[in-house]
Formats: C-alpha cells, sequence, structure tokens
C-alpha cells in the first residue's frame, strides 16, 4: 500500500505498510517531504479507507 504526493516541483511515493516511510522523492525539497509525512501521518485513517474503497479484496 503506498500513496504518491506531487508538489509544484517534483513528486514523491510514500509507502503505508509496514510503517509509513519515504519511497522515493524527485524535485521536492526536504520541507516539501517532512510536510507531506506531516500530511499522510495526520490523515493515515482516510488515505487507508479510500485504498480500500478503491482495490477491494
Amino acid at each position: 500500500m503506498h500513496v504518491h504526493v506531487q508538489g509544484q516541483n517534483g513528486e514523491a511515493k510514500y509507502w503505508l505498510e509496514p510503517q509509513i516511510e519515504l519511497a522515493q522523492s524527485v524535485g521536492l525539497s526536504r520541507r516539501e517531504i517532512n510536510e507531506a509525512l506531516r500530511l499522510i501521518q495526520e490523515h493515515e485513517y482516510d488515505i487507508r479507507s479510500a485504498w480500500y474503497k478503491h482495490f477491494p479484496s
């Protein structure tokens, strides 16, 4: 399970399992990477719910 983040100058991919962590990043500043991580952690439940709705098992 993962989530993609797009910024003005780049993008990143974060794994949600087994824990939330940066998988890769291109063009984003350290500040943008950290802000995206904070937002993913803050909205983890909603992101996971959307994932399961989009990819029912």
